[in-house]
């Protein structure tokens, strides 16, 4: 989801100013409309939904007209594929409060990537967070709750911050127990804002620590979406355009 999406006309799709193109794309359990901008009179652009599985879905492209029936301009297949970053994703959100697998993602900081892979790990792994369909009862701090914030133990906060990971930590920080997590010492006695302290993470310990701390500037371009019952509407602040998402 949130990628970018363009649209080549043909000459006779070429049409007046008037005339508004959506795309729609139809899976086997939900559908997305999405609106799209034109970049000139022979291209559009629009945003990839985030879908809820990794299957070949049918995509239409929609022309709406004032006083018009609406016209499917053209249909193709498009293709849903779950990378790295989704199984990433996937991983650390069942590694939730599991102490052997969080203390198994601490061999990454040996390593020590490159400032730019940490910013792409960062940026992809936080997006594939967001269109995971996480368990209305997950929890950063995991399943049992009837532990206390004072016996040490690793947690998902801990990981995001030893790497670096600024938008992955804003993500969690809006997550039950996110908030939480900041007071809880590992088995070191460091907790997740020592950290970053500790790291010279000058951004990420601001980002844990100043009270009405705004998201990373690089988020502000996603999209931004609202729940409703079995649907769901995004705006993509970027493109300005909206992907409306409902169970089919």
């Amino acid at each position: 989801g949130d990628s970018v999406i363009t649209v080549q006309l043909t000459e006779e799709d070429k049409v007046e100013d008037d005339v508004v193109f959506y795309l729609v794309f139809t899976g086997s359990t939900v559908q997305h409309c999405t609106s799209t901008r034109k970049i000139n009179p022979g291209s559009l652009e629009t945003i990839s939904p985030g879908h809820d599985c990794c299957e070949t879905v049918k995509v239409a492209l929609c022309a709406s007209r004032e006083g018009h029936p609406v016209l499917v301009v053209a249909e193709e297949s498009f293709q849903f594929v779950q990378d790295e970053a989704y199984d990433a994703a996937q991983f650390l959100a069942t590694c939730a409060g599991n102490q052997q697998a969080l203390n198994f993602t601490r061999f990454l900081d040996r390593s020590r990537p490159p400032a730019a892979d940490v910013d792409f790990l960062d940026e992809k792994v936080a997006l594939a967070f967001r269109h995971l369909k996480l368990p209305a009862e997950w929890n950063v701090l995991g399943a049992d709750q009837s532990l206390t914030e004072n016996i040490p133990r690793e947690t998902l906060m801990h990981f995001a911050v030893r790497l670096g990971l600024l938008r992955l930590t804003w993500f969690l920080l809006q997550q039950p127990g996110g908030r939480g997590a900041l007071s809880i010492h590992n088995n070191e006695g460091a907790t997740p804002v020592s950290l970053a302290l500790e790291r010279g993470y000058q951004k990420l310990h601001q980002l844990l620590t100043e009270e009405g701390a705004r998201e990373p500037d690089s988020w502000s371009t996603l999209s931004h979406t609202v729940h409703s019952g079995d649907y769901s509407v995004k705006h993509h602040r970027g493109l300005g355009v909206y992907l409306l998402t409902a169970e089919a």
